[in-house]
């Protein structure tokens, strides 16, 4: 289109405020229009573009050719964190084809904002702890900003508070704080203001916590209890109370014991009640002597030992008359006369009874019931004094005594008061049987979870009174082949742990059988371990170490002496295998194909070695290769899942100017180490041994005569040709190797390492070292190298033969200078 002036007041500068809302104008404009354009546009006015860009902007019709730039809120504007300039290019079209583009430069002017606060008190309401007792410190950091980042100040409502904020917004308490006195919650409002007054609150808690810092004491007041004697075991003699003040707002949690020794009572720890626990006799020492009974009882804050209180109550018993009188003896033989006068004393029954309890009302008893056959010539003086007296004389020869000798009489000693005492006591029987909460349990634990972790938790109950104590154990399953058992259940708590690692390639489910017992019923219930699989075993590669040589003109894209790996993974896909090389691949010569996607891949040449330029130094190159199992794994995944790598090493010798292309089959050494211990008494093993050593020594050196006299006698050496002295060639019969090869040399070049001149195969790339007396030749050679060892044990050089002209020609040995030097 032609480009005229149709945006009318563009270009133009114009100004807006940060925090615009939607809708704002920015800037009014009007669009001239030809008459030929039947007034009319073929293209509003368009922001078709800003530097930079933005959304913050749009075009919106005044009604007629009249328009307005208007803010759309979406971004709002911000002056601290956006660009302070936005050039919007505007763009018209009417409908004869004419167009216009100008620029409207809009400016972002600050406005000043309230402060903001950061960190966690912009998110939440900030809950500080501080241990009572605790000296003035700082306990807060306020952390407040502001967006024209002017010089802030923070002060706390409200005022009467024991803290303070300083101008960094530090907050410190100012006094040491008690719980069991002040205020348990503070909460404080900090404002924070800038230079023009504008501010922002946020409501800081302050919570006291409360320590064990209190002595506890006893509410109990009375010091001096009674009760009788006998008292059978259990009977409550006193409800000793204790209170902490520590524990104001709670139960108190205190501990009661008897510090003075005493084999009479004993208090509950947990409720104080003092109880009589054994037999208490007043009549027998030393509660005979002393009737009272002092105890010291002690409370405590702890069980590990707190804060103590002490107090000590006297305990008074008090007699019963629980002892029936004793006379010794209970028999008494006496004589008397006959005609004894009647009035006669004869025996004073009180000098041989007795009543052992202590108290004077307990221990009287009387003489009644004087009875027997002709009793009525006897009578008690009185039932006191028990003194028996005769009421008649008695004549043996009266016939109405009838011969009698002897008279039988019976005398009742009655206790005034007497006491049976009848306890009753309920014994509780085991009735119910323990129930699980669940009939059956299932747990799903990945395979990777640590040894000793708790996997879950059974419980159970019965409906006895008191509470039976129930214990579990597993009873059956849970076993593998390497494990009887690798689950272990705590007997108190039902809490399942277990003891060995799990596999999920080998088991995916435990099934066990958890029993619970109350020492005489039993339940069980079924408990399934489900085995989650997690990537936890690393992949594994055959072979894992690999050593070969490769000549130096090895062609690019060679499967290198077609090595091959194979890799195995028990809890992967053979596609998720990825092959990366991560040391030893100096200049990448090496790669694997495929590198990523199968469990197979062959190493292959990536590059041509180039020792010439001295890009590449190394002869021998050491690869440690990385094979991992996460090729089938996402980017996001990758971060998330547990990735297993296996390895493999490579070692790799590259052979200058090689004639032949050595294949190397890797072996290996078994090294079997055995340890025999021998008794001192065992002499002759130690000389058996050492003589069979000494002859075996001996065959051996024989059979290595012999095998050097059939050597010489197959082996003549070669007789002298032209002069030149003979070749004495020593092969080693494990690495021997003879390649003869029918080639023209038609090329020649120099050794970038040796330096030495050596003419080679343009087309097969053979090589061999050139006589310096010798001219290119055109016509088949023969060559023969062989492996010789000098004496120190090193593998002497190559060397070369001229080829054969005439049958009956002697193989001639190459002069000294046309040997190639040692390898590198």
């Amino acid at each position: 289109g032609r480009r005229t002036q149709l945006l009318k007041g563009l270009p133009a500068t114009s100004t807006v405020e940060e925090n615009a809302a939607a809708g704002v104008s920015v800037y009014t404009f009007s669009v001239t229009i030809s008459p030929l354009s039947s007034e009319s546009l073929a293209i509003l006015p368009t922001i078709v573009n800003s530097n930079p860009l933005t959304k913050a902007f749009d075009i919106e019709s005044k009604g007629g050719l009249e328009y307005r730039v208007v803010t759309t809120g979406n971004p709002v504007l911000d002056y601290e964190t956006m660009p302070k300039r936005f050039d919007l290019q505007i763009f018209v079209e009417d409908t004869t084809g004419r167009t216009d583009l100008n620029i409207l430069t809009v400016q972002v002017t600050d406005k000043n904002e309230r402060p903001v606060f950061r960190g966690n008190m912009a998110i939440q309401t900030v809950t500080i702890y501080v241990l009572e007792r605790t000296p003035p410190e700082r306990i807060y950091q306020v952390d407040a900003d502001d967006p024209e980042n002017a010089e802030l100040k923070y002060s706390l409502l409200p005022a009467p508070v024991p803290f303070m904020v300083l101008e960094s917004g530090a907050i410190f308490s100012t006094k040491e704080f008690d719980y069991e006195k002040d205020p348990h919650c503070y909460f404080l409002n900090v404002t924070v203001t800038d230079p023009d007054g504008l501010n922002s609150t946020k409501t800081v808690t302050i919570n006291i916590i409360n320590i064990n810092d209190e002595r506890p004491y006893f509410i109990t007041k009375q010091r001096l209890y009674r009760i009788p004697e006998e008292q059978s075991p259990g009977t409550l003699v006193a409800n000793i109370t204790a209170k902490d003040p520590d524990d104001e707002d709670s139960r108190s949690r205190l501990f009661y014991s008897i510090q003075s020794s005493n084999r009479y009572f004993s208090i509950n720890p947990s409720t104080g009640v003092l109880q009589v626990t054994g037999r208490i006799d007043r009549d027998a020492l030393p509660l005979q002597l002393h009737a009272n009974i002092s105890v010291i009882v002690r409370v405590e804050d702890s069980p590990s030992g707190g804060h103590t209180s002490e107090m000590e109550i006297t305990i008074i018993i008090d007699d019963i008359n629980d002892n029936p009188p004793e006379c010794n003896p209970s028999t008494f033989r006496k004589e008397a006369n006959e005609n004894t006068t009647a009035g006669t004393f004869l025996l004073e029954l009180r000098n041989y009874c007795k009543d052992i309890d202590v108290d004077p009302s307990n221990n009287r008893f009387n003489f009644t019931g004087l009875s027997g056959f002709r009793s009525n010539n006897f009578a008690l003086e009185s039932p006191v004094s028990g003194r028996l007296v005769m009421t008649e004389s008695i004549d043996l020869e009266n016939p109405a005594n009838l011969g009698v000798e002897v008279y039988s009489l019976t005398v009742r000693v009655q206790d005034i008061a007497y006491i049976i005492h009848i306890y009753i006591r309920i014994k509780p029987v085991n009735e119910f049987f323990p129930v699980f909460s669940n009939l059956s349990y299932e747990f799903n634990v990945p395979e990777i979870i640590k040894v000793g972790s708790s996997i879950g938790r059974v419980n159970a109950r019965d409906k006895d009174w008191p509470p039976s104590v129930i214990t579990y154990s597993i009873v059956a399953g849970g076993g593998t082949r390497d494990y009887t058992n690798i689950f272990w259940i705590s007997p108190t708590k039902g809490d399942v742990k277990i003891l060995a690692r799990l596999d999920y390639e080998t088991t995916q489910k435990h099934i066990l059988t958890v029993q619970a017992s109350d020492q005489e019923k039993t339940a069980t219930a079924s408990v399934t371990v489900n085995v989650l699989e997690v990537n936890d075993e690393e992949p594994i590669c055959s072979p894992n170490f690999y050593s070969f040589q490769i000549p130096v003109s090895l062609a690019v894209g060679t499967n290198i002496n077609g090595f091959r790996v194979e890799c195995q993974d028990r809890d992967s896909d053979p596609r998720s295998f990825r092959y990366f090389i991560d040391e030893g691949n100096v200049n990448n010569h090496f790669t694997f194909s495929p590198s990523a996607g199968s469990n197979t891949s062959r190493l292959i040449l990536a590059s041509r070695f180039d020792y010439e330029s001295g890009l590449d130094r190394n002869w021998i190159y050491r690869l440690h290769v990385y094979i991992t199992d996460d090729n089938l794994l996402s980017a996001r995944d990758k971060t998330t899942h547990l990735i297993k790598t296996g390895t493999v090493t490579l070692s790799i010798r590259v052979i200058p100017n090689p004639t032949t292309v050595i294949a190397t089959t890797p072996g290996f050494t078994i090294v079997t180490k055995r340890e025999n211990l021998y008794s001192e008494s065992a002499w002759y093993v130690p000389f058996v041994i050492t003589l069979g050593s000494l002859l075996l020594l001996g065959l051996l050196g024989y059979l290595g005569f012999l095998l050097a006299t059939w050597v010489r006698s197959r082996c003549p050496p070669a007789g002298k040709a032209d002069g030149a002295p003979r070749i004495h060639f020593t092969f080693c019969l494990s690495s021997q190797t003879m390649t003869k090869l029918n080639t023209v040399f038609d090329g020649e070049a120099r050794d970038p390492v040796t330096g030495k001149m050596y003419e080679f195969n343009t087309r097969s790339g053979a090589r061999r070292w050139k006589k310096s007396n010798e001219p290119l030749q055109l016509v088949p050679a023969v060559q023969v190298t062989s492996s010789a060892t000098d004496e120190s044990g090193q593998r002497a050089d190559r060397a070369e033969a001229p080829r054969k002209k005439e049958p009956s020609e002697k193989r001639k040995e190459l002069p000294a200078e046309t040997k190639p030097a040692a390898k590198p």
